[in-house]
């Protein structure tokens, strides 16, 4: 019998974290045996599940308690305890805390040397697939206009997403270039002919939106529009889960979301299921 993998959810009371704890409970993959919170938080020693007999707590500690696998949602000095964590008892980390500057970037770096490490800023299977279409199109029309359009809504701070700027990247480096050399973010005023090579982002914000990212290859006569549409969070801790699970178990060494599609495209196919009429 297969033993299920021992979970610690970090930034358990978050949008996120609200999330993966919906899921957990059903997902037979998953013991949760912590559900970690800010000191500060109103959740801090009041249940996990206020309709469950069993006694898990939300807690600022850390457990002394081993698990195969952290999921983290939470944010920069969240993300550092929970690599201290996962150093010290060898499980694996899957992440989506943003403002990660340089020194907690080069933390990840290192950890990744000793336990394996996921850091992705969209849990979407969705987007992982479209950003590998992107970057195989950006590839072949290489001297094609690119701009990529998202929208979001209007409580998000930050502009572009950091899923436009990640397919930006994808689609740049497919190009033999860089965002920092070839990435227009502003056009006001008359700005002036296109210049050439240039990937432009255009962002939308307002209402409810998810999160929607199209990315537009524009030619002469012609275009080609690979789009992704958002319309349950529910699908980002779908996302993590499913990495959390492919993690587990994995050599040390720093992973992405294409890793695990890629793990998916070397499985054999289901096998086709024919039926004869009968006479």
């Amino acid at each position: 019998m297969i033993q299920p993998i021992r979970l610690v959810i970090n930034g358990a009371s978050g949008r996120m974290g609200r999330a993966l704890l919906a899921l957990v409970r059903e997902d037979k993959r998953f013991e949760l045996v912590n559900a970690l919170v800010s000191s500060s938080s109103t959740h801090n020693g009041g249940p996990v599940f206020a309709d469950s007999p069993a006694s898990l707590r939300y807690t600022h500690e850390w457990s002394a308690v081993a698990a195969n696998a952290v999921i983290d949602f939470s944010g920069p000095d969240g993300l550092a305890a929970a690599i201290d964590y996962c150093s010290a008892h060898k499980a694996a980390l899957v992440t989506g805390t943003t403002g990660v500057d340089a020194a907690l970037q080069a933390r990840l770096h290192e950890a990744s040397q000793h336990i394996p490490v996921l850091h992705a800023a969209n849990f979407s299977l969705g987007v992982a697939v479209l950003k590998r279409l992107l970057r195989e199109a950006a590839a072949a029309l290489a001297d094609w206009d690119l701009e990529i359009v998202e929208a979001h809504h209007s409580r998000k701070e930050d502009a572009p997403s950091g899923t436009a700027l990640a397919l930006g990247q994808a689609a740049a480096e497919a190009r033999g270039t860089s965002l920092a050399k070839d990435a227009v973010y502003v056009r006001e005023g008359r700005p002036g002919a296109r210049r050439g090579g240039s990937i432009g982002f255009a962002v939308v914000r307002g209402g409810d939106v998810v999160g929607e990212h199209t990315a537009l290859l524009l030619g002469q006569g012609e275009r080609v529009e690979l789009s992704h549409r958002a319309t349950d969070r529910s699908i980002f801790a779908r996302g993590a889960l499913e990495a959390a699970a492919w993690l587990a178990g994995k050599e040390p060494g720093a992973y992405g979301i294409d890793d695990m599609l890629q793990d998916r495209l070397q499985e054999p196919p289901h096998p086709v299921v024919r039926f004869r009429r009968s006479l």
